[in-house]
């Protein structure tokens, strides 16, 4: 993802070696070196919660509006200062759109409209919460000390000295801007609540297709590509079978290449292709089937092993 060490390794290194000639493009380099070691902390605790449960959790709420104002910040650094640079620099521009396809995979996680995943709290429990949280007369919570219902006065206690008109003792509403707000619009202050699938995947298979066309098959930030696209597949896309087939391919392709590579690029293409390996076998059985496969499997195994009528003991 955007959060990945290897892709922080390569801006680290770009960002060095471009800052003689273009101090310009090494500082946004910089910067989203930076904003990456953020998000990926902020990331490793919503994988630890499963799900941003903002029904229950200011934190949950917080954590999910910080990953969502990351990757925005991140996306509109790659693609309007980055991105128009990276020039002939070929692992420059592989990692650009890698993470330009990483930050739309964050929101299609988190953000995404219709929901695909369990990740975000684009659910229509998250919404309802969080808009009868809104609305006017709700239930507000008193620093802990139990629900504050307000004070209510006599219907004969006057509200000014001024005579009463058809609007004195109404509710009073929020300033401008700061009303009560339609489900589906929980973040979308930062990020219109919309089906970014689409536009995710297109971006994904431009980074591959760059990645294939630049770099040999056991690169490292090629093998950062194909991992990610490998889990987006899987999780947003939900096409289990391409992804695993993704992943073995990518496998075959890093064995099969013959050239040299350095220690620390060789050990990130270890970890990778280990990962890669559990995403060859991700959602399969013991024995390396389908979960409807094994299940028939096991019918018909069961079904072998029970003897016909009346020859339950032939002996």
């Amino acid at each position: 993802m955007a959060s990945s060490e290897v892709d922080q390794k390569f801006l680290g290194r770009i960002a060095r070696s471009v800052e003689p000639s273009n101090a310009y493009l090494a500082s946004w380099l910089f910067k989203v070196l930076g904003l990456s070691v953020s998000l990926a902390e902020q990331l490793v605790k919503a994988r630890k919660q499963r799900r941003l449960d903002t029904t229950r959790e200011a934190q949950s709420l917080e954590l999910y509006f910080h990953i969502i104002w990351l990757s925005r910040e991140g996306l509109v650094m790659v693609e309007q200062y980055v991105l128009p640079l990276v020039g002939d620099h070929v692992e420059l521009k592989v990692l650009t759109y890698k993470l330009r396809a990483s930050f739309y995979h964050i929101f299609v996680l988190f953000h995404n409209n219709p929901p695909v995943s369990t990740m975000g709290s684009s659910t229509v429990e998250a919404r309802a919460a969080v808009t009868r949280a809104l609305a006017p007369g709700g239930s507000r919570l008193d620093k802990g000390k139990g629900i504050d219902r307000g004070i209510k006065l006599p219907d004969t206690a006057p509200s000014s000295l001024q005579a009463t008109h058809r609007l004195e003792g109404g509710p009073v509403g929020p300033p401008p801007g700061f009303g009560p707000q339609p489900p589906e619009a929980a973040g979308a202050f930062l990020i219109p609540s919309v089906d970014y699938l689409p536009t995710a995947h297109q971006y994904f298979k431009e980074a591959v297709a760059l990645a294939d066309s630049l770099l040999w098959g056991s690169h490292s930030l090629r093998l950062s590509v194909k991992t990610e696209y490998a889990a987006f597949l899987y999780e947003c896309v939900h096409d289990q079978e391409g992804s695993r087939k993704l992943a073995k391919d990518t496998i075959s392709e890093v064995y099969e290449a013959t050239e040299g590579m350095d220690d620390d690029m060789f050990n990130d293409a270890c970890e990778l292709v280990t990962v890669l390996g559990k995403m060859m076998k991700r959602g399969l059985g013991s024995r390396g089937q389908s979960p409807a496969t094994a299940a028939a499997s096991q019918a018909d195994s069961v079904g072998t092993a029970i003897p016909p009528a009346g020859m339950e003991n032939p002996i």
